[in-house]
């Protein structure tokens, strides 16, 4: 759920809390009190939900890469460690060349 859309449902859903408990009681003060516990329950609601998001996004890549790599040892490639520290080859030293003349590099 977008937030934009999760907001408009938050409000919609207190604004009406706060109607039926105030038609129900009579009470102003009942009103908020039961107004803000359901806007905490809400908001924690949504926080938990979007931990377990978070959650299962990673244990889902960690899921793939342990497949793939299940899948690479019996087909028979040879995995590198991924605390091997791997050799970078140098770049090539690009050589200048001036728009008009020759370069000193050559």
């Amino acid at each position: 759920m977008r937030f934009r859309n999760f907001c408009r449902a938050l409000w919609m859903i207190l604004c009406s809390n706060a109607v039926i408990v105030y038609f129900g009681s009579h009470s102003i003060r009942i009103a908020l009190v039961t107004t803000l516990a359901c806007s905490l329950l809400l908001q924690l609601g949504y926080f938990a939900n979007v931990l377990f998001l978070i959650w299962r996004a990673g244990h889902d890549s960690r899921a793939s890469r342990t497949a793939e790599t299940h899948k690479l040892r019996q087909v028979g490639h040879q995995l590198s460690d991924d605390h091997e520290v791997r050799r970078i080859e140098p770049l090539e030293v690009l050589q200048f060349v001036p728009i008009g003349g020759l370069s000193p590099f050559r």
